[in-house]
């Protein structure tokens, strides 16, 4: 059993070391690192995964899914470890806060979805491998990333449910919301039939 503390002060810590950990922006240093350009002047202007396969490198775009990925279940792995259930909990809301809005870009970053995958495959791995499940098979059928983000992060709650992982329930709930706010002009592209297919540049 790890440790327990839920001190306000400790629960502080961890939403500052999750957002850190967060809003490192791998996409674009990645980007540069292999000479792609500033991926903020390509495609959507987006740092994620999705905008970087836009760069027609593929070693770069899978790069980036999994580093992003890995940033939310570091964050929450380690305050699971070191503090307890509701640091873990915060830490993974906090490093998707951070990749959504990072201090270093003037809190212009991405959509928040790998970081989204990584830290619900972390915080409850049943719930993390459903929303995951549901990402491909929508990405698959329709070839559309912002529809398959979508639809993984509604029916996370649901998946939370299902699978008697109620305890993460309500953040499941809080980073829905989170996800569908930043992709509203993929919604309203959506709607008009006009949305890029994966692999579009």
């Amino acid at each position: 059993m790890p440790p327990i503390d839920s001190s306000g002060a400790m629960l502080a810590l961890w939403a500052v070391l999750g957002y850190g950990l967060g809003s490192i922006p791998f996409g674009i240093v990645l980007a540069w690192m292999m000479g792609l350009g500033d991926l903020r002047k390509i495609g959507s202007g987006n740092i994620g995964a999705t905008n970087v396969l836009r760069t027609g490198n593929r070693g770069a775009a899978a790069l980036t899914l999994l580093l992003d990925a890995s940033k939310g279940a570091v964050a929450v792995l380690l305050a699971r470890a070191l503090t307890g259930e509701a640091a873990a909990q915060l830490a993974g809301l906090a490093a998707i806060l951070g990749h959504c809005h990072p201090v270093w870009l003037r809190f212009r970053g991405g959509k928040g979805v790998a970081t989204f995958l990584g830290l619900m495959l972390a915080l409850s791995w049943p719930v993390g491998v459903a929303a995951c499940a549901t990402w491909a098979i929508t990405a698959a059928a329709a070839r559309i990333s912002s529809l398959a983000a979508l639809m993984a992060a509604a029916l996370s709650s649901i998946w939370a449910v299902v699978l008697g992982q109620g305890e993460v329930f309500f953040l499941t709930v809080a980073l829905t919301l989170l996800i569908f706010w930043k992709h509203r002009e993929n919604i309203s592209r959506l709607r008009k039939g006009t949305e890029p297919r994966i692999g579009a540049k």
